[in-house]
């Protein structure tokens, strides 16, 4: 057999990545078989998830001191829970059905007591508006009439009671007959009669001026009516509805948040809010502000015990009934920095329940508020 025939491909080595090497056929011969890829130790993966456990330990380890380190460190005659800031919540809405015409303020605008937020569309009042107030014009014209009656009617009562007076001396005197006395005292008693009806003609058009008057002045309340004012200083916390829109009488426009009432309702076991009193100092602790405690008095106490919310931590099993207390912060800080208010941040309140027992320094707010 020929030479070329028996001769086998040649095989040629191929480095590996782990540094061996490995042979591999030319291109004329079989296809090359490339050896699996390596595997990544298990070492690697393994040790990352330990990293991450104790991580996540770590942070849990440091948030069971921190509670554990706070409760130790308070007197005795100081009690805590956490809870969250909220703020009294307004709504903002139409008196009467109709459309928003314009919209003067958004989501997150301060707003001050009395001013416009918003106006609906009143063109359907202001046409109402002009028919009353020409309905008082109209009264007024009958006035003007009536009184001009009413004085023609007594002239004529004083020139009947002339007649009637010239005739009785005429009569006595025997140059006048009875006929004529009787005919003066009819025309004297129709004149009165007349101006009487002169004078209730008189009261009806004054009447009728006041029921327009009243009418034209309640268009113009349900027109001011029409414009959305904030009743308090505050902060826009949601926009409702737009320009545009038709709502029903009662329909929401805005909510926003009274920046003078912010609170903290926590939840205190009995035999802790039994010594809350109203008006007992108080603290509170942001979790976002942990070095600036609020100074807050207590303003609510409930009366009756319910169960613990799930939001709220207890510090034992047994505090499944709990008491709502409501913390509020100091209305002077809180006007001095209103625009710095936000509801819905979670921290934790503390409560003097002893009157003679100091505040920790942690707990002391700072002379910068």
């Amino acid at each position: 057999m020929p030479s070329d025939m028996t001769d086998s491909p040649s095989i040629e080595p191929v480095a590996l990545r782990d540094g061996t090497t490995a042979s591999q056929p030319e291109p004329a011969g079989l296809p090359a078989v490339l050896p699996p890829a390596p595997r990544r130790p298990a070492r690697r993966r393994f040790g990352r998830l330990i990293a991450a456990v104790l991580v996540v330990g770590a942070a849990g380890a440091g948030a069971l001191y921190w509670w554990q380190h706070t409760r130790d460190v308070l007197p005795p005659g100081i009690a805590f829970s956490n809870g969250r800031i909220e703020a009294d919540e307004i709504d903002i809405q139409t008196k009467f059905a109709g459309r928003i015409a314009e919209r003067f303020v958004d989501e997150g605008d301060m707003v001050h007591a009395g001013q416009v937020l918003a106006r609906m569309d009143t063109r359907d009042l202001e046409a109402t508006l002009k028919r009353a107030d020409a309905q008082v014009l109209q009264a007024q014209r009958a006035i003007d009439q009536a009184r001009s009656d009413l004085a023609q009617q007594q002239t004529q009562v004083t020139l009947a009671r002339q007649q009637l007076e010239r005739t009785t001396a005429l009569v006595h005197q025997g140059f006048a007959t009875q006929e004529l006395l009787d005919q003066r005292r009819q025309q004297m008693d129709g004149a009165v009669a007349a101006q009487s009806s002169a004078q209730a003609r008189l009261n009806v058009a004054l009447h009728a001026l006041e029921a327009a008057q009243h009418d034209a002045e309640l268009y113009r309340v349900n027109i001011a009516d029409n414009l959305l004012v904030a009743p308090t200083d505050g902060r826009i916390q949601y926009r409702l509805a737009t320009v545009g829109e038709v709502l029903p009488a009662g329909g929401r426009v805005f909510t926003m948040l009274d920046t003078a009432v912010v609170y903290m309702e926590i939840y205190l076991p009995a035999a802790e809010a039994g010594r809350v009193r109203l008006g007992a100092d108080a603290r509170i602790v942001l979790d976002a502000l942990p070095n600036r405690p609020l100074p807050a008095k207590v303003s609510f106490l409930a009366n009756q015990a319910q169960f613990t919310p799930k939001p709220v931590e207890t510090r034992s099993e047994r505090d499944k009934l709990m008491f709502r207390v409501k913390v509020k912060v100091d209305p002077e800080l809180l006007r001095a920095h209103a625009d710095a208010v936000r509801t819905g941040l979670p921290g934790i309140a503390y409560v003097r329940l002893d009157p003679a027992v100091a505040w920790p320094a942690a707990l002391e707010p700072a002379t910068a508020h």
